[in-house]
């Protein structure tokens, strides 16, 4: 495992033997000098670290907590990349039972110098116990904890989960036990003890997690400069660039800010002042914020009874279980014809504003046919309402088709949002809208945020649409979307639970229905468990919870896909 390794990790000349008998030190206790320089050789970088590890510490009762710090004194100057560190363990652990070896030969060689030769053979027998005690595993996982250099340290799963509600009584959690996360790679998500689960719900990375093009881009940005917008930057200005291309020529303004929530607040900032009116239309479950505006337009997350009066709702298009079923003519133009009623119903306020997400994550994950959305537009605009876009849970090519989600409809809106997903992690959101309604916004109200358009998550968003673009990630939604969609119908062929699936490119849901043919919302939890004791993260939406929410990044391929329906068939069949 680590022999086959060692011809690719960077080299250097390394001393060797860098233990306390080669080392000179000065009156500071800083390295003065180095002595003894017959075991210089060129070797793999992580091999000097190792054997310091090793000669250093051996003897020592504590090596092992020890070893981290001078680990991080180490990476603090020479920062390890995350493959070396996965070896260095095992390093240490060679070195260690290469001394224990050779004091054996000298011994028998050199019986008059055996004194000598074994001085150092106990502390190394001793190091050795102590990894073997702990488990070579959970050494590696710490020594590349240690690797990183993080503000933090790691917790036990039930210690960490104590302290999370102490001190974060608000903050949800998935699963009834939940999952203890370190690491992200591609699909692949890693608890603390390196289980690995397929991440088939978050649409945050994109790209994948951990991307390495992402990642360098905010590191390299964040070493020259992380400052506000204020400045004369080049990020901000080439991301508004890229960000106007992708969209209708129309939508020519775009501010930068840090979350979708952010982005929709303001977008109902401007939508008032451009119409003169305070009302708003939103579909009965939609999701649009945590602000106290975006919240006041979010069904999802109302108590009972909450409703804003500057608020009506229309239904989302639900062609499997509401009123309009996808087999009669014209069902999604009777859905959109709903608007009317609903601007009625705000009366006084009028419409300012119509807010959708054309996936209707939160609604369902509900696929209109692109009439839908058409119609409603239209209705909206003849009432003198703006078109609010919500891409923040669809847009980044999730849907397969563009790479905003409202695209293939043919709709032009008058604004745009973007969030979750826009840096891959990194908090950055957009709002793009057409520059004539920003007029309506007196000249001396600044549309600014602070950490709004900064260099770093700039560079991050700009690094996010050139991997999407390099790496065909719109295409391969919908690709390795329709093969997974054609697979959840033949599982709902064979579980009567699946009523139905649904759905554009990564973006799917599979409703669970009861015995009645009603909303199961029940299994769709214990689904959500099973699941997740399989090593595949989903999530249950909708209006009664009862549809299972399948969103992976991007770089999703069919052989994750097929684990996922596997799973998925073990688990119905249960």
């Amino acid at each position: 495992m680590v022999e086959p390794a060692l011809p690719g990790l960077r080299a250097q000349v390394i001393h060797g033997d860098m233990s306390l008998d080669n080392v000179l030190l000065g009156d500071d206790l800083r390295v003065s000098g180095i002595v003894d320089f017959g075991d210089m050789t060129h070797a793999p970088l992580v091999c000097d670290l190792a054997v310091t590890i090793a000669d250093v510490l051996h003897g020592r009762e504590d090596a092992i907590e020890a070893t981290d710090a001078l680990i991080r004194g180490y990476v603090s100057v020479t920062p390890l990349e995350d493959e070396e560190a996965g070896l260095l363990a095992d390093l240490v652990t060679a070195r260690l039972a290469t001394e224990i070896s050779i004091t054996a030969w000298r011994q028998d060689l050199y019986p008059d110098n055996a004194a000598y030769a074994a001085s150092g053979e106990p502390g190394a027998r001793a190091f050795l116990d102590a990894i073997e005690a702990m488990g070579i595993d959970a050494v590696a996982r710490r020594f590349r904890e240690a690797c990183r250099g993080l503000p933090y340290r790691r917790s036990a799963t039930s210690d960490l989960l104590e302290r999370r509600r102490r001190a974060l009584p608000r903050s949800p959690l998935f699963y009834e036990h939940p999952v203890h996360l370190v690491r992200g790679e591609g699909v692949w998500l890693f608890d603390a003890e390196d289980r690995r689960y397929l991440d088939c719900y978050n649409n945050v990375p994109v790209v994948g997690h951990s991307h390495p093009q992402v990642a360098w881009a905010v590191t390299q940005q964040q070493r020259l400069l992380a400052t506000h917008s204020r400045y004369l930057h080049e990020a901000i200005v080439e991301l508004a660039e890229r960000l106007k291309a992708t969209l209708p020529p129309g939508l020519d303004a775009v501010m930068v800010v840090n979350s979708g929530s952010e982005a929709n607040d303001l977008a109902w900032r401007i939508a008032r002042a451009a119409t003169g009116r305070s009302g708003a239309i939103v579909t009965a479950f939609a999701y649009h914020g945590l602000t106290e505006a975006t919240h006041a337009l979010s069904p999802e997350e109302w108590a009972k009874g909450e409703q804003p009066g500057h608020v009506a709702t229309i239904p989302g298009p639900d062609g499997y279980r509401g009123p309009y079923r996808r087999e009669q003519d014209g069902w999604a133009q009777r859905y959109a014809a709903h608007l009317d009623d609903a601007a009625q119903a705000l009366g006084d306020h009028g419409l300012a504003a119509l807010y959708l997400d054309p996936a209707f994550t939160a609604d369902g994950i509900l696929s209109p046919p692109p009439a839908y959305l058409r119609e409603v537009a239209r209705r909206a605009r003849a009432l003198g309402g703006l078109v609010v876009a919500d891409e923040v849970q669809a847009g980044h090519g999730r849907s397969g088709t563009h790479l905003w989600s409202f695209q293939a409809s043919g709709i032009e809106p008058d604004m745009v949002v973007m969030g979750k997903p826009m840096g891959n992690g990194f908090p950055v959101a957009a709002l793009v809208v057409r520059s004539g309604l920003l007029e309506a916004v007196p000249g001396e109200v600044e549309l600014f945020s602070t950490f709004g358009g900064n260099p770093v998550a700039c560079a991050a968003a700009l690094a996010v649409l050139a991997v999407i673009e390099d790496e065909g990630l719109v295409a391969n939604a919908a690709e390795v979307g329709g093969y997974l969609r054609r697979g959840l119908l033949t599982l709902a062929g064979r579980h009567p639970v699946i009523g139905d699936v649904r759905g554009e490119g990564l973006l799917l849901g599979v409703e669970l229905i009861d015995e009645s043919g009603g909303p199961a919302a029940a299994p769709a939890q214990s689904v959500t468990e099973a699941m997740r004791e399989r090593g595949i993260l989903l999530s249950a939406t909708g209006p009664a919870g009862n549809v299972l929410k399948i969103r992976p990044p991007l770089v999703f391929q069919r052989e994750h896909a097929d684990l996922l329906l596997s799973a998925l068939d073990e688990v119905l069949a249960r």
